[in-house]
Order: structure tokens, then C-alpha cells, then sequence
């Protein structure tokens, strides 16, 4: 039974209703960065025992990103057609058969092929759990649930690596992975108390073939481009970020691998501030204006780093010129990426799961050519990262500007709450 969802303020049960949602939805977007960052610090320690060079246990990365990219494409549709619990079950399974199989690789090869399964199954929840924020929930109050969330998978990130090095301290490689086996069980049994929240009537039901095939129909929306290219530009820059500054604040600016970490976890803080403070002023300003406000200030950020990154060459600023326009760029991720989901899955709330599909799958896509574009130009100095964002940064707020017409409502089609 599904009622529609209130403006209004919600009384106390609805209230711990929309807690016990959070809370699910937020332990199945965790997949998204609990599966990389937990194991992080073991790298090291997994290419000796596996008898496999630095470079090769990357692939275990890039494999992941890719199955995690392509496989949102096939679960969207699915859960427009079946529904989002019976997915996202199957998906918690092939996560846990994934992680089980890293746990017990004997070689990189078995252990890269067993990421790519992990990804596929850990990517299921992503877009699912996106997919139930719209049917749950419209408008700016949709993007206000997403950026709740947004700050709620920012912890992940900020003590996964943390984490993973107390399981490295206290047990083997393995651990970690067969605590990401307990960890998809334990969400699978949480995620089966929560009721179905796309009923029957309001499935698509044409075949599956012909649901694939809608991803060119979307395409062709002017207004999802530009919310899926804001999205996309910036997860492509945060991937830029993601593989230049270990190289930029240590190797280049000689930053102690501690020192780093807290560098690092600052912007994760930034990201989670901007968040709350986007769920707040959401209802009053409109989540597309909040959007093209987030998109400026990347672009602007951007050109700052740009020009702090070939001062830097001639050695006329030091680290605080180039982390300053880092961490007010990593930061504004609260006012587009949250504000672009919810836009974007306003644009065909009756294809929600395809819809949330695209957008991850074009995130993780530009953020391997973000990553990729800076392992390519790296020259052992901050720009080719501080050039990367800039271009991406741009082109976000080009999206923003110029893709979502200014001044037209968000989608006002009722979302459905569960009893």
C-alpha cells in the first residue's frame, strides 16, 4: 500500500519511518566506496602475496570502476520492470559471491576477475537505492534526501581506508574481504525489512529489450544531458583529484603520507558540510539554482587552481596555494551532485531506475577518463591534475548553465511513500 508524499511536516511516525529508510538507503549506497576504500591500504601487502607487481594490482581498481560503470546500465532497467528489492537482493548476493572470491584469489588475475563481479553485484544497490529516493520522494524534497544521504556516504570514504588498516593490523589481506562478505550479508537482511517502493502498477512493463534501448530516448532529453553532464564533468574532476594528489602533495610538496591523509579527509568534511547545508536551503532556493551556484564555484575554483599550478612551477606558491582551491572544489560537491540526481530523475520519474542507471554509469565512466587523463600527462608536478579539474569544472558549469533551463519547475508528479 503506497500513500503520496506530504509537504507538510510529517508527524513522529513518519519521521522514524524516514530514519529507518535513511538509514537502509544509506547502507546501500555505501557500496559505492566501501569496496575500494576499505582495502586501500593493503595494496601493498596484496601484490607481495600474490606475487604480482604495483601496477598490475591497479587493475584490481580499474576493473572495479568499469563493472561498476557498466553494470548500472543493466540494473536500471531491471528494476523498472521487476521492481527495486528483488534487484538489489540479487545484486547483495553476486557482492558477497565477489567478495568471497577476492578473499580467496590465489593469483591477481582470479582477484582482478572477482572485482569485476563485486562491482557488478555492489553497483545494484547504488542505483537502485537512487532509484527508491524517487520513488519515495519529488522535487527539491527528493534532492534534500539525497544530500542527506550524500553526507552519510561521505563517512565511508573518510574511515574506510582507517578501517582497513586496523583489520590489516590485526589479521591478513583476507580479512578485509571477508569483512565486506559480512558486511553485504548483514545489509542483505537489512534491506529484506524494507517494503517494495515501486508498486506493480507503476512498473514498465515492455521488454527488457526495448527498456535497454530507452537509454537513447533519454539521451535525447535536453535538460537530463545537462544534469548527467554536471554530474558526470565533476565526478571526472574528483577522479583527477583521486589519482593527482597523492602525487602532488607527496611527492612533489614532500607531505608526510599522515599529513596526507588529513589533507584528504578535510575535502571529504568540506563535501559533507556543503551536503547538510544544501538539505537546508533546497526547499528554500530550489535544488537548480543551488545546482548552477555549485557548477560557478567549481568552475571558478578551477581556474584558480590552474593558475596556482603554473605559479607553482616556478616555485612561487607552496602547498596552501594549491590545496586552498582543491578543498573549495571538492567541496561544492554538496550543491551539484546531490541537486543533479535528483533533477536528473525528475525528468522521467517513470523510468527512475534507467535514469539513475545513465547517471552512474556516466559518473564512473568520466571518472576513469579523469584519472586516466592525468596518469597520461603526468609529469611529476601538480598541473596536469590542476588542468584536468579545470577543464572538467568548466565543463560542469557549462552543463548547468546552458542544458537546464532557468526558471522551469522541477517535476511535480507525486512520489509514493511505503506504510
Amino acid at each position: 500500500m503506497t500513500r503520496p508524499a506530504s509537504s507538510g511536516p510529517a508527524p513522529d511516525g513518519a519521521q522514524t519511518h524516514d530514519l529507518r529508510i535513511l538509514a537502509i538507503l544509506s547502507m546501500l549506497m555505501a557500496f559505492a566506496s566501501i569496496s575500494t576504500d576499505l582495502y586501500l591500504p593493503a595494496l601493498p601487502t596484496m601484490a607481495r602475496s600474490l606475487h604480482a607487481s604495483t601496477g598490475t594490482m591497479e587493475f584490481t581498481i580499474s576493473a572495479y570502476l568499469i563493472g561498476f560503470s557498466l553494470g548500472q546500465l543493466v540494473w536500471g532497467p531491471i528494476g523498472d520492470r521487476y521492481g527495486r528489492r528483488t534487484p538489489v537482493s540479487i545484486g547483495l548476493v553476486l557482492f558477497v559471491l565477489g567478495s568471497a572470491g577476492c578473499a580467496l584469489a590465489g593469483s591477481s588475475t582470479s582477484m582482478i576477475a572477482w572485482r569485476a563481479v563485486q562491482a557488478v553485484g555492489a553497483c545494484a544497490s547504488v542505483v537502485l537505492a537512487r532509484a527508491m529516493v524517487r520513488d519515495l520522494y519529488a522535487g527539491n524534497k527528493a534532492a534534500q534526501m539525497m544530500s542527506t544521504l550524500m553526507t552519510v556516504m561521505a563517512i565511508a570514504p573518510l574511515l574506510g581506508p582507517s578501517v582497513g588498516g586496523l583489520i590489516l593490523h590485526v589479521a591478513n589481506w583476507r580479512a578485509i574481504f571477508w569483512t565486506l562478505v559480512a558486511v553485504g550479508l548483514a545489509t542483505l537482511a537489512a534491506q529484506r525489512t524494507m517494503p517494495e517502493t515501486l508498486p506493480p502498477a507503476r512498473r514498465n512493463h515492455e521488454p527488457l529489450s526495448r527498456a535497454f534501448a530507452s537509454y537513447g530516448r533519454l539521451l535525447q532529453l535536453r535538460r537530463l544531458l545537462g544534469y548527467a553532464g554536471a554530474s558526470g564533468f565533476f565526478y571526472g574532476a574528483v577522479y583527477a583529484y583521486v589519482a593527482g594528489t597523492p602525487f602532488a602533495f607527496i611527492t612533489y610538496h614532500h607531505v608526510p603520507p599522515q599529513l596526507y591523509g588529513v589533507l584528504f579527509g578535510a575535502g571529504i568534511l568540506g563535501i559533507m558540510a556543503t551536503n547538510q547545508i544544501n538539505a537546508r536551503l533546497v526547499l528554500l532556493y530550489g535544488s537548480d539554482r543551488l545546482l548552477r551556484w555549485g557548477t560557478l564555484a567549481a568552475a571558478l575554483s578551477g581556474l584558480l587552481l590552474a593558475v596556482d599550478a603554473h605559479a607553482d612551477r616556478g616555485g612561487l606558491i607552496g602547498l596552501a596555494g594549491l590545496f586552498v582551491p582543491l578543498f573549495t572544489f571538492m567541496s561544492v560537491a554538496g550543491f551539484i551532485v546531490a541537486n543533479s540526481i535528483a533533477g536528473a530523475l525528475g525528468c522521467a520519474p517513470e523510468r527512475a531506475g534507467a535514469v539513475s542507471a545513465l547517471i552512474g554509469s556516466v559518473q564512473y565512466g568520466t571518472g576513469i577518463l579523469g584519472s586516466a587523463l592525468v596518469g597520461v600527462l603526468a609529469d611529476g608536478t601538480p598541473w596536469p591534475m590542476a588542468y584536468v579539474m579545470t577543464f572538467m569544472g568548466l565543463a560542469c558549469a557549462a552543463s548547468a548553465w546552458l542544458l537546464v533551463p532557468a526558471g522551469e519547475p522541477a517535476s511535480t508528479e507525486p512520489a509514493h511513500r511505503v506504510s
